[in-house]
């Protein structure tokens, strides 16, 4: 009995914390009741403290800058072809992580005790955090110093990704799942940035390869959730994720270079944000991209999401592992990308490589409309075309918006993964119902609907039309801006020369004012000597 009175360690511990606190509150003049109650015992307050300290290092750590990758004026980083495949990489098992739920959402709603139609709550809320993050995150970018800002996220979104691993409650799941959808944006920041750096000569093919590694983390995430879930555990593609995160995050500290912010500054947020919608009012090409960005995205989501019906179904009835490997024809098509850009879209006007993309889409679209119910080829064809035709739609389109506003290119593209994203949505609501309601041919009628919408909107402003409406310029394709081999330096230059010039102005200007103030009190000075002067003259 002794033995069990006598107090243990841990509670020795816990009542030696309890005197140090109410010591420290009778000092500081407080109630050691209270202060004792609000801490549980001092265990609650030192873990305050730790996590406050661990934080601290964390924001230190994530911040430090390697020397190989700070920022020069003098000597600028060059934009090369390793960053521009990290960009790709990182972008590519980045985005991944909006689908990696996508083919097993059966198996998530026997893991949770759920029903199926509960379950399809996931992605739509992970397309929901996704969206707010594109609204309130991205044009924050404008802002901040990019590398800093995507560590940031990226580290986050690793971090709270653990609790994706180990939760058992779907409604935490649901919580995490729109929060790791928000901060999992670094693509779209990098985006903007790569129209910075790349000069106007490879700038489509630097941005081809991000765009690929973005449009392929979307095929590539059905891909291996689905092998990797049929073979081990629903939970092995989410560890499979956490790592990726972590070592895309390692690999971004240790290989991007800290750009400085195009807006050092500052700007107010709501501001900014309120920017955004006028900028739909300023300039023409945004609106016109953005309408061709939201007919585009909807093929593609309808066409992916039906695709399973079809192949699901008589004739067919492929097993979901079959169908998971029909994302390979989109893969290669990826890849294709980047060839493409570099022999059409960096040589032509960006309107022109736009209509080619939808003329592609809409070859592809025919074809697998009308023979996808009695032969796969039908749906192999359409599958590679409208991916290389959306992918070159896609890249000409950010070419094209990425050079009106310099200083603010996160905001552009703010505007126009919104209007792409509200695409995506249309689509597979429009896709599936039509779906329900008169099979494969009217889902596709719908998208060759969707095309020709696209086209109309590009034949309505031609290619070096300032307006809204019109051809004035002419109907020359070829690009004037790479003529006699004069090169375009990249924005990122022009935009900090900017930011220095609107600087110099503002600084100029109270130098004046300051040389004025101090001529006038010379004046003043000299008068008031002279009438002295004549006093003691008298």
């Amino acid at each position: 009995m002794a033995v069990e009175n006598r107090p243990s360690a841990g509670a020795s511990a816990s009542q030696s914390t309890e005197v140090g606190v109410t010591t420290q509150a009778r000092q500081a003049g407080e109630d050691p009741e209270k202060s004792t109650s609000t801490t549980s015992s001092g265990k609650e307050y030192f873990v305050r403290i730790k996590d406050h300290e661990f934080s601290k290092k964390c924001w230190k750590v994530l911040t430090w800058t390697p020397k190989r990758c700070r920022w020069d004026p003098e000597d600028p980083p060059k934009f090369g072809m390793g960053l521009n495949l990290l960009f790709g990489f990182a972008s590519t098992f980045t985005v991944a992580n909006l689908y990696y739920n996508h083919p097993i959402l059966n198996i998530l709603a026997d893991e949770f005790n759920i029903s199926n139609e509960r379950a399809s709550l996931i992605p739509t809320l992970m397309q929901a955090g996704y969206a707010a993050g594109l609204l309130f995150l991205c044009p924050l970018g404008d802002i901040f110093h990019r590398r800093a800002f995507v560590l940031i996220l990226v580290f986050f979104t690793a971090t709270i990704w653990l609790g994706l691993c180990l939760t058992e409650s779907f409604p935490v799941f649901l919580a995490l799942s729109f929060i790791t959808a928000a901060s999992t944006v670094t693509p779209q920041l990098m985006l903007p940035l790569v129209g910075d750096l790349a000069p106007a000569h490879r700038r489509a093919t630097a941005l081809s390869i991000v765009v690929s590694g973005l449009l392929l983390g979307m095929l590539i995430a059905r891909l291996l959730s689905g092998i990797l879930t049929q073979y081990t555990s629903w939970r092995s593609i989410y560890w499979f994720s956490f790592g990726m995160q972590y070592l895309i995050l390692v690999l971004l500290f240790f290989f991007m270079p800290d750009y400085p912010s195009t807006n050092p500054g500052g700007l107010n947020y709501f501001s900014m944000l309120f920017s955004i919608l006028k900028m739909m009012f300023k300039h023409p090409v945004l609106v016109q991209a953005c309408i061709v960005g939201f007919c585009t995205s909807t093929i593609f989501t309808s066409f992916w999401t039906t695709l399973t019906f079809l192949l699901s179904e008589p004739p067919y009835e492929y097993s979901p592992v079959s169908i998971g490997l029909f994302a390979l024809v989109g893969i290669g098509a990826m890849c294709f990308g980047p060839f493409h850009s570099k022999a059409v879209i960096d040589r032509f006007v960006p309107l022109f490589s736009v209509m080619l993309g939808l003329i592609y889409c809409l070859a592809g679209v025919i074809v697998g409309t009308f023979t996808g119910p009695f032969t796969v080829a039908g749906p192999i064809i359409q599958a590679f075309a409208i991916d290389i035709g959306i992918q070159t739609s896609q890249i000409a389109n950010r070419s094209a918006i990425y050079s009106i506003e310099p200083r603010a290119r996160n905001r552009v593209n703010t505007a126009f993964m919104v209007s792409v994203f509200c695409g995506q949505l249309a689509g597979t609501a429009i896709g599936n119902r039509l779906y329900a309601e008169g099979g494969w041919k009217a889902s596709g009628g719908c998208s060759i609907g969707f095309i020709g919408a696209g086209l109309m909107f590009c034949f309505v402003r031609g290619p070096w039309e300032k307006g809204w409406v019109g051809w004035r310029g002419g109907w020359g394709i070829r690009r004037r801006d790479l003529g006699g081999g004069k090169m375009e330096r990249p924005a990122m230059e022009q935009a900090l020369e900017e930011g220095s010039a609107e600087e110099g102005k503002v600084e100029g200007s109270g130098d004046e004012k300051r040389q004025e103030a101090v001529s006038r009190r010379e004046t003043e000075k000299t008068e008031e000597g002279g009438m002295k002067v004549q006093d003691n003259g008298r």
